[in-house]
């Protein structure tokens, strides 16, 4: 099974095209923010622990994130890959994976990430935001803030997976077809 990262900034497409790769080719987007929606909609042992957590104002613990995505993982086991999108976001959580991936005798075999210059983010943010009626894609600050925790909290990830010589940085600007076959070459489906 080939395991993949699709690795960006909000806004830089990571969704978009996970859905489409998915759709097209057969590999299976899991997305850290459907496994929340999931587990907690569903009211799941993982939903309930994650919500006392969150209940508190705090940060849901990487075990728990990481059992959320073994068990969703478990479910595709004949898949051709898999696509993780919008995970990890920190080098704990990439840890936390790599050590998981090591226990089923796999490993991530590339993070794919997408490069799309920081105005350019914004734009597409805020238009998303008039599109979905996101508040947090709604308003400039809010979103500029958000790309700055990408870079502190987020980006190390990059930095880690390029130590194991894992990275593989493509344009991300540009028509939504294009980035997808600049992808498409880069995975090898």
């Amino acid at each position: 099974m080939k395991n993949i990262i699709l690795f960006g900034p909000p806004g830089s497409g990571k969704g978009t095209q996970a859905k489409t790769l998915e759709q097209q080719h057969g590999l299976i987007q899991i997305s850290t923010g459907d496994l929340f929606r999931y587990e907690l909609g569903n009211q799941t042992e993982l939903g309930v622990l994650a919500q006392s957590y969150m209940s508190k104002g705090k940060l849901v613990p990487d075990e728990v994130t990481i059992k959320m995505l073994e068990r969703k993982y478990n479910e595709h086991t004949a898949a051709v890959g898999v696509i993780l999108d919008g995970f990890p976001r920190t080098v704990a959580q990439a840890v936390a994976l790599d050590k998981m991936m090591e226990t089923r005798g796999e490993e991530i075999a590339m993070l794919i990430s997408m490069e799309v210059d920081e105005e350019e983010l914004v734009q597409r943010l805020l238009l998303r935001g008039i599109d979905s009626g996101r508040a947090d894609d709604a308003n400039e600050g809010v979103i500029r803030k958000r790309l700055q925790v990408y870079q502190d909290e987020t980006h190390p990830v990059l930095d880690y997976y390029a130590e194991q010589g894992k990275v593989i940085r493509i344009n991300g600007m540009g028509s939504v077809d294009k980035v997808f076959a600049k992808l498409v070459e880069t995975v090898g489906v």
